[in-house]
Order: structure tokens, then sequence, then C-alpha cells
């Protein structure tokens, strides 16, 4: 293609002065249209910087419009499209691009070579392909990127690295990896949050102490992983470790602390936490502020979550089910009502389905039947929200606790989904309640089916099959739990003192440092005490003589 004229250049540059200036969607497109009147629109030079706005304005299918009309487009204008398709999730498109862009553009220095991208080509269409998970595809990109001469680009090796964790082949990332010369914290940053992405903490961590120079990232990537697979109290130390050594936390890495504290209950570094953001500006921040409710509401301090909810400029649906939910949760269930009734009114924020089921088990914790019936009914009709197995577990809870054993019953059967565990324990819970020994029956059978490795649950239907006077049953199902030579899981609990959460699991000794705690316990158990007598009365359903030896 011809240079242009110095005149044209001229032109160009005028325009793209004008581009430059640009500051909203609305002007962009006035100069473009200028473009078009002074035919500078089929120009690639004019085409790459209108597309590259288009992008950083959020509008890839103008960009897709104005790339269309250049007849011959060059490798910088196949690059701003690529980028802004990458950018804005087509992953798709952007390999259509690049595969056109193989296919129209000349060989470099003439001849038979090799015609792909460059070193801003590669980084944006291997992220489209880690966004496809297409490892396949990724792995003739990767071919690409050697025969263009591009792989000794550390942006390259790193999109490289992105895009095998993306598609979930941490091995093939591992052996770029480790073919690097220079490794910067991009390379092990990403590689790290990969492992603790994928559960591999282990090979995280390994990685995390081996690396030269951590930052912030490296930090939270640990942190993020320990919450995600449930290691809380991992979490927790890595959180202290990285103040200790001198860094910062981010909003990030607090949003990743935050919910390892709430399953903890390590309420005194929570509100270390909530002190931090408060100092440094972030309560501000919509995403900050819900992770401080949930700490605090499973914390047990609903009080400082509502006033974190209240103090807040922005509510998203995430605060307003925080919210409902934590009061639920902590039996006020008629101001979760009209927490809800509240949002419905300000009709800002649209609730979905974690908020029905805050509403819901608000209803059912009151005995709100009608109330709960009516919330259920609404949820398709009047906010589009498609209940649930969740949301079916609360109301057959809600219908259970009001003694509508039958309609608990068939709205179990009527499900579109099958009913999981948690909803036939609920009618199992609500049957012991009020007595209805064959329903508790059907229920405490469909719990063994699902979970046949809870010796639990056979212990419960053995105690059914008792109370029901079917003894045969009772001396079979007795016989299956001591053929499984299984035994309950125990108990344990956490409570935190002087900033560490320890844990106490029953059976387990409690250490000499801790010997005047069981004195302690003695002495409340004591003042709890209940007569015995009547406790036997009253709960039938705990037969001790079921399990009476021979």
């Amino acid at each position: 293609m011809a240079a242009p004229s110095p005149a044209v250049r001229q032109l160009e540059d005028a325009l793209i002065a004008r581009l430059r200036a640009c500051t909203t969607f609305r002007d962009l497109l006035s100069a473009h249209g200028h473009a078009v009147r002074l035919y500078l629109s089929r120009s690639s030079y004019v085409a790459t910087h209108i597309v590259h706005l288009c992008n950083a304005h959020g509008r890839p299918a103008h960009a897709a419009r104005v790339f269309a009309q250049v007849p011959d487009p060059n490798l910088h204008l196949h690059n701003a499209m690529i980028k802004a398709y990458a950018q804005n999730h087509l992953h798709r498109d952007a390999v259509e691009v690049y595969v056109r862009m193989l296919r129209c553009l000349p060989p470099p220095w003439g001849g038979g070579g090799f015609s792909g991208g460059d070193r801003f080509t590669y980084p944006f269409l291997l992220k489209a392909c880690g966004g496809l998970a297409a490892v396949e595809l990724g792995n003739q990109v990767h071919a690409h990127v050697v025969r263009s001469g591009c792989e000794a680009h550390d942006i390259v090796q790193n999109s490289l690295i992105e895009m095998y964790t993306r598609c979930g082949d941490l091995s093939l990332a591992r052996k770029v990896f480790d073919g690097m010369r220079n490794k910067d914290v991009v390379s092990w940053n990403t590689l790290i949050s990969a492992h603790a992405r994928l559960g591999q903490m282990r090979k995280a961590r390994a990685l995390f102490d081996s690396m030269p120079d951590k930052t912030v990232v490296s930090w939270t990537a640990l942190v993020s992983g320990y919450t995600a697979v449930g290691d809380f109290a991992g979490a927790v130390e890595v959180f202290r470790l990285m103040q200790m050594e001198g860094f910062e936390p981010d909003d990030v890495s607090i949003v990743a602390v935050l919910p390892a504290c709430a399953q903890l209950g390590a309420l005194e570094l929570g509100r270390w936490i909530y002190a931090y953001c408060n100092k440094h500006g972030m309560l501000c921040k919509t995403y900050i502020c819900n992770a401080l409710m949930e700490m605090y509401a499973k914390c047990g301090c609903i009080d400082q979550a509502l006033h974190l909810f209240h103090g807040m400029p922005d509510r998203d649906v995430i605060s307003w089910s925080t919210a409902i939910g934590g009061l639920a949760a902590h039996g006020r269930a008629r101001e979760a009502v009209r927490l809800f009734e509240a949002m419905d009114r300000e009709g800002k924020v649209r609730p979905n389905g974690v908020t029905f089921v805050g509403l819901l088990s608000a209803c059912s914790h009151a005995g709100l039947l009608d109330e709960g019936l009516r919330y259920f009914d609404s949820m398709k009709d009047a906010y589009g929200v498609e209940p649930g197995v969740e949301h079916y577990g609360c109301l057959v809870d809600l219908l259970g606790r009001s003694g509508r054993i039958q309609r608990a019953l068939d709205t179990v059967r009527g499900m579109p989904v099958p009913a999981d565990a948690k909803i036939w324990g609920s009618l199992l819970s609500a049957c012991r309640s009020h007595g209805d020994v064959e329903t508790a029956v059907v229920a405490a059978e469909r719990l063994v089916e699902l979970e046949p490795g809870d010796v639990g649950n056979l212990v419960m239907l053995a105690n059914v099959y008792a109370v029901a006077g079917r003894w045969s049953d009772v001396a079979r199902t007795r016989k299956e739990i001591r053929s499984r030579s299984t035994r309950k899981t125990p108990g344990c609990s956490m409570i935190e003192v002087d900033n560490i959460v320890r844990e106490f699991v029953a059976g387990e000794d409690l250490g000499p440092e801790l010997g005047g705690l069981a004195a302690v316990l003695d002495i409340l158990a004591s003042q709890l005490a209940v007569d015995d007598e009547e406790f036997a009365d009253s709960d039938c359903w705990l037969n001790a003589n079921v399990f009476a030896s021979d």
C-alpha cells in the first residue's frame, strides 16, 4: 500500500490530535464523522486510534464497524481490534480477527516468511485463548509465538503462563516458567495464584516461599487460596505474617481474609480490620463494607453490621441480602422482613435468590406462614427469581415448623429439582417436633439413601423405627451400623482468646495449659443442668434402649 502524501499525513495528524482530545463517546462519534467526511476513515492509522478509543469507552461493536470499513488493515489495526475484543471478553471474535490477519497480511520482508503477529499481538490473543479455556488453540498460538520470534519478550512469556493456567494445564505453565531467564513478580504471582485457585496450596506455598521478591499480590493470592479451600486458620496466619513482613494490606487482601475471620469467629482481628479500613478511607467502597458486614454478622455482632449498613453511601443487592440474612440468623425475623419491605419500597435494587433465602428463613423462624408463602409465590412472578433448592428448603422448613407436615411432604415430592439431604433433614426435624411418625420414617429412609456414609443418619433411622414399633427394622439397621465399623464425626467449637483462635474437639485432651478450663465448664454445666427424668420423658426420639447390648 502506497504511503500517504504529505497533505494527507497532515490531515491525519490534525484528526489524531482531535481524537486525543475526546473525553466522551459522543466526542468520539463526532470526530469519527469528521474522518468519514475527509475520506480518512479507511486509513489504518486513523482507524487504529479510533478503535483504541472505542475500547477505552467499552464500545467494541463500534470498533468492529470502524475496523470493517478499512479495506487493507495493517498489523497495528489488527492488534487494536484483537485487544478490544479480548478486553471486552469477546474471545472468539479476537481469535477470528487473528485468523483473518494471517490470511490477508503479506509475509514480512516479502518471500514466504511467517506472517504472524508481534509482541503486541500475542498477549491479548493468549488472553482470549485463556478466556475460552482452549488449550489446543493455545498450543497453536504458542507455536506461532516461537515462529514469530516473540518468545523472548517477558510480557509474552507471562501471557503464556496465564493462558495455560486459565486452561488448567499447570504442567505446561510451569514448563514456560522454568524456561524463563528473567522471572519477574508477574511470573511468580501468576503461577502462585493459579495453584491457589485450583486448591493446590502446598505447591502454591512452596513457590511462594522460594519467591525472591514478594509483593502484596503474592501474599493476597496465598490468603485467598487458603480461604477458598477452607483452611481459615492458614489464611489468618498468612495475613498476620504479611503485616509482620512490612506489607500493608490492600482492599483485595482484606476482602480475602474477612471470610476466614467470619468462619473462625476471629472478632478481634475483624475489628482491627474495620479500624484499618476506616483509617485508610476504605469504608466508601461497597464491597469492603459488604465483607465487613458479613464478618460482624457471623461473629454475632449484628448491631455493628447494621451500623455499617445504614452508613453505606451506596448499597447493592449483596448489602441488602447480608443485612436481611444476618437479622434472620440472629432471630430478629420481623426486622428482616421490614428491611426487605424497605428495600422493595426504595426500588433502587432488585432482590436476588440470596435475598429471598434470608427473607424466607426469617419468615420460618418467626412462624410467619402466610407472609412466607406470599413471598415464595412472588419470587418468580413479581421479581423474576426462579426458586432453587435452597428456597424450597426454606419453604419446607416454614411449613414443617407450622405443623403443615403433609403439605411440606407434598412440596418436597413436587419440587422441580430433587430434594437434598438438608430438606429431608428439615422435614424429619418437623416430624419429630409434631409427632408424625409415618412421615418421619419416609424422611429418615431418604436421608440414608442420600448420605449412606453418614452413620448418624442410620442412628436416627433406627430411633425412628423404634418409635414406630418396627423392631425388625431396628435390628437390621443396628446390624448395618455395626458392620460399617464407623464412628460419628466428633463435634468441635472455637473461641478467640488474645487474638488466637483455639479449636476444641469433643473427646480430645485439653492439655496442661488449658486444664483449668474443664473445671470452669463443669461449673457452667451444673448451672444449666435440667431434670433428667423430665428430659427423658420429653424426647422419645433418643431412645437409648434401642442400642442396649443384647
